[in-house]
């Protein structure tokens, strides 16, 4: 069995979507930064996409999933893909895990069933009353500040 947080093996955002590793691609970077002598030599920063389209497990998911999926997805995509990028720690290994988790987290948000809608509500007459005497009280304090009327 394969830890969720490897960095490398298939990543599961949740029981419906689960994303292979042939479906993600890596790039890395040297990450820019203090690091010590490794900063200039090490390719510490990775970039991690994932192409929604042309992804078998966003086939597989149900059509309001997918559609809920592709409509939120929409603002952050970059040519088409998802891109997670992460620098924060000098190990690559780390950066790779890290970028597995943001990109985890962020289809899960997107995945999320929408919020219940508000049902709208009257001001209690106490929040109503306690308003308008604290309107009354700062009145009365900028009214002291005028100059008198000679």
């Amino acid at each position: 069995m394969t830890d969720d947080r490897s960095a490398y093996g298939p990543l599961r955002v949740d029981d419906a979507l689960v994303i292979g590793p042939e479906e993600l691609g890596w790039r890395f970077s040297r990450s820019s930064g203090p690091g010590g002598q490794g900063v200039n030599t090490a390719d510490s920063r990775v970039e991690l996409t994932w192409d929604p389209d042309a992804s078998t497990a966003v086939a597989a998911l149900p059509e309001p999933l997918r559609d809920r999926l592709r409509q939120r997805l929409a603002p952050v995509l970059v040519n088409g893909a998802v891109v997670v990028v992460a620098s924060e720690h000098r190990a690559q290994l780390r950066n790779r895990e890290e970028a597995r988790t943001r990109l985890a987290a962020q289809l899960r948000a997107a995945l999320a069933p929408p919020p219940r809608p508000r049902r709208p509500t009257r001001r209690t007459r106490g929040s109503v009353e306690r308003r308008l005497g604290a309107k009354a009280v700062r009145a009365q304090v900028k009214a002291q500040r005028r100059r008198p009327v000679e």
